[in-house]
């Protein structure tokens, strides 16, 4: 029988965490599954517990929480074994303010839907990403995407919004950066063999579909196609950048001029003047970085979800 290792953010989606442990616990008991549940105490703790997790032989590694605390578990696993078949399997029982990755493998975005899938064990592959440079010249993984420029301003913003939750603390801090984000830096661009100078007021590297628990980033990306999907919006007004932001809601927002699309599996951009905020996941990579580098790992870790491809 696997064993499952259960790693919750208690102050996830303002404070469900915590309320959900019980919930969980007793869904998990009810298919007779053999599991151990554990809190995370501080920022980077679920990367600390999803190693110890592995090296103690769990089988699967749950995510109970947020985007940060997948891309927390993430990281611990991905750093373990040199494939993904010496890993443990990834699950996420979505508990945060957007659920994104959750979006992008088709987890349902209830408790006792995931903890049936939990007891199917059957799980598909996806890509991985790594982002080098900023506060992680060594590299930090990621499962749904990367955002550089006034999408990373708009996930800090969006995180000072205490009292709201979900997508519309994204769409108030969307409001807020088009008065404070508004200057694209010009930044040099290197993929596919090519190089490009350009305004950017937006670089958006995505592996999953959707930001911000509303934005479609990516509305055709696969998670295991081995290639990152890209949306770049070039130099736009303020009242432009307001036009933009139902289109990227709708996903249609390939179909403006200011917004450039491509595939690659690797990436480099470089700041030319200005700085590069960005985050990972929702998790931030750097305020004022200089030069961020992009590859892909296809395939590289197994994930429980809806899409199966077989079984643990």
């Amino acid at each position: 029988m696997p064993r499952y290792k259960i790693i919750l953010n208690p102050i996830s989606g303002r404070g469900m965490g915590e309320q959900s442990y019980p919930i969980i616990e007793a869904e998990l008991n009810e298919y007779g599954l053999d599991f151990e549940m554990c809190r995370t105490e501080s920022q980077g703790h679920a990367i600390q517990l999803a190693q110890e997790a592995a090296g103690d032989g769990f089988d699967v590694v749950v995510a109970a929480g947020g985007d940060g605390t997948l891309n927390e578990v993430l990281n611990g696993l991905m750093q373990v074994g040199s494939s993904r078949d010496e890993r443990p399997a990834l699950a996420v029982i979505p508990i945060g303010r957007g659920n994104d990755f959750c979006f992008g493998v088709d987890i349902p975005m209830n408790i006792e839907a995931v903890c049936h899938l939990l007891a199917g064990g059957e799980c598909r592959r996806i890509d991985v990403g790594l982002v080098k440079g900023g506060d992680y010249p060594e590299g930090r993984y990621f499962g749904n995407g990367v955002g550089i420029g006034f999408d990373a301003v708009v996930g800090f913003e969006a995180l000072k919004l205490k009292k709201l939750g979900g997508f519309p603390s994204y769409i108030v801090a969307a409001l807020k950066t088009i008065l404070l984000y508004y200057r694209a830096p010009m930044v040099q661009i290197e993929m596919n063999g090519k190089s490009q100078t350009r305004p950017a007021l937006m670089v958006s590297v995505m592996n999953g579909r959707r930001l911000g628990g509303g934005f479609m980033m990516a509305p055709e990306g696969k998670m295991d196609d081995g290639q990152f999907d890209l949306s770049i919006v070039g130099q736009v007004s303020r009242l432009g950048i307001l036009g933009l932001l139902p289109r990227f809601m709708a996903g249609t927002q390939a179909s403006q001029p200011a917004v450039y699309t491509e595939q690659t599996a690797a990436i480099k951009v470089t700041a030319v003047d200005g700085h590069l905020p960005a985050h990972a996941d929702g998790e931030t990579i750097c305020t004022a970085g200089q030069e961020l580098e992009f590859r892909i790992f296809p395939k590289a870790m197994r994930v429980i979800g809806t899409d199966q491809e077989g079984e643990l």
